[in-house]
């Protein structure tokens, strides 16, 4: 087996155990990934030496390690929309009392990079580095819609009104693009609604998604179509901003 081969499959093992909240033992991994028992046992004990798999004592189990904790970490602190974002996530949530949050596409996911909590004691959170899928969050229907608009291949169901027709999808897509911004009507969590919009940069290139997300009860349809017309107005001048910065300041890492 080449070291090219090893590294395909010890980065299988960690995107299938990315899903696996109580790990998975080398039996089945060695099943999912497509090889036998022992090359599958070689490869897990040589990334739980570098600390990027741990092994638990009790039921063998592998789950993800620290050290990729730390590798991820490392990248949101290195990402400048993070650092740019911050105020204008502070002044979404000033003016909606929602959760804001703000994220970029990760091949078929969103990737939330940022989130400043909301006021209310009633609330929604979604933790920093977490991914959720493109086709059932608003933040991901933007990314679709604005940008890179191929679907992820697999459309799958989170709740009853989680959109699993690639057709109906297309149409949600385009109805984003004529009106500027994408909902999430519950359709990854129960009882849990959110809007986003496009972030541009540069030559009006297509660099995240910002959004707020709260309660059903409270942030019901028809509120939650005026309240885009707020995380809009907040989004446009984050592009602003964005462009301003990559086109007469470079970035230092410190407040805008």
């Amino acid at each position: 087996m080449s070291e090219i081969q090893s590294l395909a499959r010890g980065l299988r093992a960690l995107d299938i155990l990315e899903a696996e909240t109580d790990g998975m033992g080398v039996t089945r991994l060695a099943r999912r990934i497509d090889i036998d028992k022992s090359t599958a046992s070689r490869i897990m004990k040589t990334l739980a030496i570098y600390g990027y798999v741990e092994q638990s004592s009790e039921t063998r189990r592998y789950t993800l390690g620290p050290r990729l904790v730390r590798l991820g970490q490392s990248l949101l602190n290195r990402t400048p929309l993070r650092d740019q974002a911050r105020p204008y996530l502070r002044e979404l949530v000033a003016q909606t009392q929602e959760c804001a949050h703000i994220a970029v596409r990760a091949s078929d996911q969103v990737l939330y990079l940022d989130q400043v909590e909301a006021t209310a004691s009633l609330r929604v959170s979604t933790g920093v580095g977490t991914l959720a899928p493109l086709h059932s969050t608003a933040l991901g229907k933007v990314l679709l819609a604005f940008g890179d608009n191929r679907l992820p291949e697999l459309l799958e169901r989170f709740t009853p009104r989680t959109i699993t027709d690639a057709d109906t999808l297309r149409m949600h897509l385009e109805q984003a693009r004529r009106q500027g911004y994408a909902i999430d009507d519950e359709e990854f969590s129960y009882d849990v609604r959110c809007v986003a919009v496009p972030l541009y940069g540069l030559d009006g290139e297509l660099v995240g998604a910002i959004g707020i997300s709260g309660p059903g009860a409270r942030l019901t349809l028809s509120r939650i179509h005026d309240l885009a017309l707020v995380v809009s107005r907040v989004g446009q001048a984050l592009s602003d901003r964005l462009a301003y910065r990559h086109e007469d300041q470079p970035s230092d890492g410190g407040d805008v």
